[in-house]
């Protein structure tokens, strides 16, 4: 059975998307079968991998509210072994529509239950929000990756997600853990950076990752040519780091 793990951080900017997007490539290229599940309405998942998501017909939203079976809407990547469940323009009123269908927090869920064999590892993008899609992210998720930006205001609101993740614990998914944080954007040329990681080591005591996401121009390049930095630019800092950073995952698996 395949392991789901959701990428969430409400805070936009803080290289959530581009760690969905290259983890998955990297545990593709490990060897691992890997589908990246977007559901973020501003579809960046979609187009990193090279997809144009406004002349989509098909896509998680229509999974979502049962006009499509999940695996109707999967599209092959690039790269063998990655997949993609990608978002379309109507995912962006998906907030609003789920609030009166039943069981509106297991919609997605349950189409990844449908699939999951199928798959080593399935990797949810979800919004920039702590909305319904959110939650929806959590609670079809086996365990929580939350990416870091290594600035001071990245910390902020980082208690309300911690907080939102505790209520769907408690009251949706008991089982649902945190696999880590890992911290991106860092500047070791900063002295900030420094101070923002001593903080975050009490917030995820033994749940930091070693893997550090470097800022990295050729990392910000490589979602406009459709691509991971696998297929941009492997021995890039930022490319480097995102191998081992699935590495890292594999042996904690």
């Amino acid at each position: 059975m395949g392991k789901i793990i959701s990428v969430v951080n409400q805070k936009g900017g803080v290289g959530k998307t581009t760690t969905a997007v290259n983890l998955g490539a990297y545990l593709a290229y490990l060897g691992k079968q890997v589908l990246l599940v977007d559901i973020d309405p501003q579809a960046n998942a979609t187009s990193g991998l090279g997809i144009d998501h406004k002349n989509l017909e098909h896509g998680v939203y229509e999974a979502l509210v049962g006009d499509k079976k999940i695996y109707e809407v999967i599209r092959r990547t690039l790269q063998d072994g990655y997949q993609l469940a990608p978002a379309t323009v109507s995912l962006a009123g998906a907030g609003i529509e789920l609030v009166s269908m039943d069981e509106r927090e297991f919609r997605l869920k349950n189409i990844l239950e449908e699939i999951r064999d199928e798959y080593d590892f399935i990797i949810v993008d979800g919004p920039p929000s702590l909305g319904l899609l959110t939650i929806n992210s959590l609670v079809s998720a086996d365990e929580v990756l939350i990416p870091i930006q290594s600035e001071y205001y990245a910390l902020e609101g980082l208690g309300q997600l911690l907080n939102t993740i505790s209520l769907v614990q408690s009251n949706l998914k008991p089982e649902l853990g945190i696999l880590g944080a890992v911290i991106t954007m860092y500047d070791k040329r900063n002295r900030l950076s420094e101070s923002v990681m001593k903080e975050l080591y009490q917030y995820f005591p033994n749940k930091i990752f070693r893997s550090i996401i470097p800022r990295s121009v050729r990392l910000a390049e490589a979602p406009s040519y459709g691509r991971s930095i696998l297929h941009y630019d492997p021995r890039s800092r930022g490319g480097r780091a995102y191998e081992k950073l699935a590495r890292e995952i594999l042996g904690a698996s």
